[in-house]
């Protein structure tokens, strides 16, 4: 399952070139001065990406690294304009960024089914003789090379759309809780960075709704600086709706990991402390409720629950807040 996950590829990426216009004159047998009639070069094929809601990852591309389009034709006598060079159409996941290599800056970013983008524009087609002809110059012998093609590497992203992003420290309970409420089988143990890649669930909730939820591989702190697998995790975190912070009932202190985790999150990107946020203390069957009276003393100011995904204790009432909160 993990390696099938690819969210990061490099791809090498030409445009075709345009065909050039043509310098042809007019030769008949009852025409002898018949002029300029030659026809504009075809444009170069672009490479365009497309929106396919029907992906999940950037596997299929991860091996392509080069892609070349196809180069328009010339064009020919009377007037005819040559062919244009074959388009090639990448199909992308929503939620795919492109970026430049060198500086990171974004180019372009797919969100929509069927969205089309134009990644890298074919070369013009260049213009037949036809086109320079003045009254006094009847006869332009001359005509347009077509126009280079573009190429260059860009980096493709991808950024998980998700409803709700499960934030919390490697072995905080988010994949048992997703494996719980929904059909996905993420792969769980007893120990750190199990989850190296993030996992979607559909959540279903009554009457036929449902959400999606991403359990995100753990934070540690300092992910902001790239320590851990850091920064390739925080960045799904931007595209969730509503943040689920979770935190073990037996931690030393809910509130001073809440506050890491919130400043990990500030650190990276300060407008993620925009979005919604609930807080689930996990792991709470071991808890009696003179312990979970103690523990409500010192908790951050924001809606929290005690669950406990094994013994399915408050999943049903998560649910109904998360619902209530995305629907606010």
């Amino acid at each position: 399952m993990e390696s099938n996950f690819i969210d990061y590829v490099k791809l090498f990426v030409r445009s075709g070139n345009g065909g050039a216009g043509s310098s042809h004159m007019r030769r008949e047998k009852y025409v002898p001065k018949g002029g300029p009639d030659g026809g504009d070069g075809g444009r170069g094929g672009h490479i365009i990406l497309r929106g396919n809601e029907q992906m999940w990852t950037l596997l299929h591309l991860k091996y392509r690294k080069h892609i070349f389009a196809g180069h328009g034709a010339s064009g020919s006598k009377s007037l005819s304009t040559g062919a244009d060079g074959d388009d090639v159409i990448l199909d992308v996941p929503l939620g795919t960024v492109v970026k430049m290599p060198e500086t990171f800056e974004d180019v372009c970013e797919i969100s929509e089914h069927g969205q089309e983008v134009i990644l890298m524009k074919g070369g013009r087609g260049g213009l037949g003789n036809n086109n320079f002809k003045t009254s006094t110059n009847q006869a332009p012998r001359y005509a347009q090379p077509g126009e280079d093609g573009d190429e260059g590497w860009r980096i493709l992203e991808l950024k998980l759309l998700a409803d709700v992003g499960l934030v919390g420290f490697p072995n905080a309970g988010k994949s048992t809780l997703l494996s719980v409420v929904s059909a996905a089988k993420p792969k769980i143990a007893d120990y750190a960075f199990t989850t190296l890649t993030p996992n979607l669930g559909i959540v279903s909730y009554r009457d036929d709704r449902s959400f999606v939820m991403a359990d995100i591989p753990g934070i540690i702190e300092g992910a902001h600086e790239g320590r851990g697998l850091g920064h390739r995790f925080l960045r799904h975190i931007e595209r969730n709706a509503m943040l689920l912070f979770m935190i073990p009932a037996d931690s030393d202190d809910i509130n001073k990991e809440y506050n890491i985790l919130v400043n990990e999150l500030k650190q990276y990107n300060p407008e993620l402390l925009d979005k919604q946020r609930i807080l689930a203390i996990t792991k709470s069957d071991m808890l009696d409720e003179e312990l979970k009276k103690e523990i409500k003393q010192d908790l951050p100011n924001i809606p929290y629950l005690f669950i406990s995904s094994v013994a399915n204790q408050g999943i049903n009432e998560l649910k109904d807040l998360i619902w209530s909160k995305l629907n606010q």
